[in-house]
């Protein structure tokens, strides 16, 4: 079975808060072909942005990206990936916030990379669970969601529905992990090695 894996796109969005979740994603289907020909895909990948209509997502060091969906039309997700960056322009956007907790709600899984989480937060697909970010916006995360329980010093947390990773490195290490809960351990470890990868898995079960 294929599941599809939506990643969001915003203008602001941390580039490799993005692109690290897709390249695992992405290589590990590769590397699971390679290892079972004949085989369907793992994973399928897409991204999501707003407003695609052909205009590029700027990214936060200004790489510009083009998603495959718009908001309106994006297929159903199995796995929605929320990255980071400077999350203020999606956190005031409804429309956006009301996709992410709808796609949630319809997903096996969510996943937060960085300030991704805030999106999470806001949009109430988490409000009380374990959750993590990048360690310069933990107090933040506290102040603006007194009822979040925020790890520090974790690479990623699994609080079952959501897993949530710290900052930029961190989503790889994430990404890797849900490829071993969806697909198996010897694909994450064969995808790491594949990408040259040391992968850290120090993290954090609080539903285990």
């Amino acid at each position: 079975m294929t599941l599809r894996v939506r990643i969001l796109a915003y203008d602001g969005v941390e580039a490799l808060d993005f692109a690290g979740p897709f390249e695992v994603f992405t290589t590990a289907s590769r590397v699971s072909q390679r290892m079972n020909p004949g085989t369907p895909a793992p994973f399928e990948v897409a991204s999501v942005a707003l407003a695609n209509g052909g205009h590029p997502v700027q990214a936060r060091a200004g790489l510009r990206l083009l998603a495959d969906h718009d908001l309106a039309a994006s297929p159903q997700a199995d796995l929605l990936v929320v990255p980071g960056g400077v999350v203020d322009a999606p956190m005031a956007s409804d429309a956006t916030l009301r996709w992410i907790a709808e796609c949630a709600s319809g997903a096996q899984l969510a996943a937060s990379v960085c300030t991704g989480v805030f999106l999470l937060a806001k949009s109430g697909v988490v409000t009380h669970e374990a959750v993590t970010t990048h360690w310069e916006d933990i107090a933040d995360l506290r102040a603006q969601f007194p009822l979040l329980d925020v790890r520090e010093s974790e690479r990623w947390v699994d609080s079952g529905h959501v897993v949530s990773s710290a900052g930029i490195s961190a989503g790889i290490d994430m990404s890797l992990y849900l490829v071993e809960r969806l697909a198996g351990r010897a694909l994450a470890e064969r995808t790491a090695r594949q990408m040259d990868c040391p992968w850290n898995s120090r993290s954090s079960h609080p539903s285990a």
